[in-house]
């Protein structure tokens, strides 16, 4: 996640449970967002680059309302598409490949090169988007677990490839 100064805006704070493990989810205020609060970071136990609970944070589970009701209805299989506000975050490159990201539909998989194609970068620009990718700070919500290796094989998820698959398979996208 991007450092983040309390001191220049309201960040928030809670956890809810899942069947992932433990969710953090970090937001600031927003006055457009439901609850007030847009959503910053929503990381799992364990994951590479997770956010972390800072000095001057509050603890609010209320803020996270809206959150965590579309949380349990995805995890309830419910869900299909994830309707929240994002604070912006993330290199202007970065927020093109995690737009392109939302627009993988649930249950479906789509690979690292298509990803590069649809953001316009070809060759080696696929370990660039690889890189954007793993550096989605809104892990479940904005899709990753979505991409696949070209071979089909599940491929560098944050959180790990366990939960990828747990994902995947909640969706129906596990091809035998």
């Amino acid at each position: 996640m991007n450092a983040v100064d309390a001191r220049e805006i309201a960040v928030v704070y809670t956890t809810v449970g899942s069947p992932l493990g433990e969710v953090l989810l970090v937001g600031r205020a927003s006055g457009t967002a439901p609850g007030g609060t847009a959503l910053v970071s929503l990381s799992l136990p364990g994951q590479k680059g997770a956010a972390a609970v800072q000095d001057g944070w509050r603890r609010e589970p209320g803020a996270f309302g809206a959150i965590e009701e579309q949380l349990a209805a995805y995890f309830a299989g419910g869900l299909t598409r994830f309707t929240l506000e994002y604070a912006d975050s993330g290199t202007e490159f970065q927020r093109r490949v995690w737009r392109a990201l939302e627009e993988i539909p649930y249950g479906s998989t789509v690979t690292y090169g298509e990803i590069a194609q649809r953001v316009g970068v070809s060759g080696a620009g696929v370990r660039a988007v690889g890189t954007a990718i793993g550096r989605n700070p809104l892990l479940v919500v904005r899709p990753c677990h979505r991409v696949i290796g070209a071979d089909g094989a599940l491929r560098g998820y944050a959180a790990g490839l366990e939960r990828k698959e747990r994902l995947l398979g909640l969706e129906g996208a596990l091809v035998s």
